[in-house]
């Protein structure tokens, strides 16, 4: 599934692109044509990078945040692709615009939660700001989409919405920060290294081609699970 994700992501983006050079190498007047294809073009490029994040929590115990967040980013797409071909110049309706913005936030925010979740792979006091960080992002998304529907706030809640978005933004940048950069010399003083029998480095080799992935890559989050279903 991951590689049949990857290469829709690709192709579509790589057709997309195609037409969005080819409508600003054509010669004549820019006109609405061009710009449709363009915001279309655009549209493909976001959604093939939120796709690209949800994947990072396939094969993990997450992977239903990637499912989740892919369907949400396709409904984004969708709702903006019949905006952009549809009601060009017309009202798209109310129904449309918070369609769009509770799947447009959903979208946003699992993919948010993908990234962090497939950098931040120890305990400590990184995995307790992923969590704080986690949760800052759940409220603010809740936040958001209860104004989309609606929700009208006033001064104080829209200085409450900033403040968390802020912290939202902050505890991600720290989070991803330390998670890549921290605590590396002491990881690495501490790594193990393990001798398999060659009937499963066989094994370990297929699946690894099978799914596109690095062989060593699925060694560690099976040694992981194991850990982590032991300490449960």
């Amino acid at each position: 599934m991951r590689r049949v994700v990857v290469r829709l992501t690709i192709g579509s983006f790589a057709v997309a692109a195609l037409l969005g050079i080819a409508a600003l190498l054509v010669p004549g007047r820019f006109g609405d044509v061009q710009g449709r294809i363009l915001m279309t073009t655009m549209v493909v490029g976001v959604t093939s990078v939120l796709m690209l994040c949800y994947l990072a929590m396939g094969g993990t115990r997450n992977r239903w945040l990637g499912v989740v967040g892919g369907v949400a980013a396709v409904i984004s797409a969708v709702c903006v692709l019949d905006m952009v071909w549809g009601h060009w110049q017309h009202d798209p309706g109310q129904g449309l615009l918070r369609t769009f913005g509770v799947s447009g936030i959903g979208a946003l925010t699992l993919a948010q939660f993908s990234l962090l979740l497939a950098v931040v792979r120890r305990r400590g006091p990184v995995a307790q700001l992923l969590r704080a960080t986690l949760a800052a992002g759940s409220v603010l998304a809740g936040l958001l989409i209860t104004a989309v529907l609606g929700w009208s706030p006033g001064e104080g809640a829209t200085r409450l919405i900033g403040v968390i978005a802020i912290l939202d933004v902050l505890g991600s940048v720290v989070t991803i920060a330390l998670g890549v950069f921290g605590g590396e010399r002491h990881q690495e003083a501490r790594r193990l290294t393990v001798v398999v029998p060659e009937s499963l480095a066989m094994r370990l080799r297929a699946r690894a081609e099978a799914s596109g992935r690095d062989p060593a890559e699925l060694v560690v989050e099976a040694v992981a699970h194991y850990v982590e279903s032991a300490d449960v």
